[in-house]
């Protein structure tokens, strides 16, 4: 299992910056979601200039592909291009009944670079994994899902960088039996939080952690007025 994520600002790009009113450096975020899960969010973890020459060479360079998955045994193509990139002698991923070639961090030494400044803003991680994402404009999305794949351990932490144009990241609470059950009124269960949104800017860094897996759902929807490209990087480790 992977330790608790300390964050330090000395990883994080624009040093200067001043505290914003969520209290963290660039605008850092600590959101508790309880029951052991969080989310780290920095709106400004790589400098604006810098995250346009990730976008571009991201967006040029990588082996960009849309593979037909299945859902529900039907197959359908992914509403976005993926690419995936891992250490040497790692579990094979697969999902959706897709199973993607592992390109190696020494092909493209920017997201090497990339990694590096993770694991020194994050002491404690160990990220060996990524998968790219490139939405192509709003109608590019990603649905409902937890990244609860037992090759990733029982609270794995993800990290995910973002460039390009501005989306909506929704967290909401897995569906809980257990309330039912237990004969909670729906008036209580209305008072709990039971939904979150970021807008993933350009240059930032979201880390999922602790049971947010176990616990919570998240998603990436439709937006009709994403009319650019947004590409995304979502750092894991395989145990």
């Amino acid at each position: 299992m992977m330790g608790q994520l300390k964050l330090i600002s000395r990883g994080v790009e624009n040093p200067n910056c001043n505290p914003s009113e969520e209290g963290g450096v660039n605008g850092e975020k600590l959101t508790d979601l309880g029951n052991g899960s969080h989310v780290v969010y920095i709106p400004r973890f790589l400098g604006y200039d810098k995250s346009w020459e990730y976008f571009n060479y991201l967006d040029k360079h990588i082996p960009w592909t849309r593979p037909t998955i299945r859902v529900f045994g039907k197959p359908f193509l992914q509403p976005r291009d993926v690419c995936y990139i891992a250490s040497k002698g790692l579990k094979e991923l697969s999902y959706s009944g897709y199973k993607p070639d592992a390109y190696s961090w020494e092909d493209f030494p920017p997201l090497e670079e990339i990694l590096d400044k993770v694991h020194k803003a994050f002491p404690g991680s160990h990220f060996n994994s990524l998968l790219l994402n490139r939405y192509k404009g709003g109608n590019d999305y990603v649905g409902w899902h937890a990244d609860d794949e037992k090759l990733y351990g029982s609270n794995p932490e993800i990290a995910s960088i973002s460039f390009g144009c501005e989306r909506d990241f929704i967290l909401k609470k897995k569906p809980n039996k257990r309330c039912k059950v237990e004969g909670e009124s729906p008036s209580k269960r209305a008072k709990k939080n039971d939904s979150y949104t970021f807008k993933l800017k350009h240059g930032s860094v979201l880390v999922m952690r602790g049971n947010t897996q176990h616990d919570w759902l998240h998603s990436v929807p439709k937006r009709a007025k994403a009319d650019s490209a947004r590409i995304n990087l979502t750092f894991r480790r395989i145990m």
